[in-house]
């Protein structure tokens, strides 16, 4: 039986869910921090929080913050992958 569907099904699922998981973790922060801005007395905490948290997410996406999700999604996913494909060399070359 081959092992490379298993392998690449593996493989697609964890690349898939390492670049979901830092999206919304920032999506999510971000929210969050928009919706502080709202609360009365807490208006410049929120301004303030969402223009530094899009200026870093600038700094990784060259100056648009949706490039710089997108690149720390793509760099998560690149290190699940590597770490999936580790992980299964190791399971085979140990239990075969």
């Amino acid at each position: 039986m081959s092992i490379l569907p298993s392998f690449l099904r593996s493989l697609a699922l964890t690349t898939l869910l390492s670049f979901i998981a830092p999206v919304l973790l920032v999506s999510t922060l971000l929210t969050a921090i928009c919706v502080i801005g709202y609360v009365p007395g807490l208006a410049t905490i929120g301004n303030s929080g969402t223009a530094q948290l899009l200026d870093f997410l600038a700094a990784f996406g060259t100056g648009c913050p949706l490039q710089g999700i997108f690149v720390i999604g793509l760099t998560c996913s690149l290190v699940g992958a590597l770490f999936d494909t580790y992980a299964f060399y190791h399971y085979r070359s140990f239990n075969s």
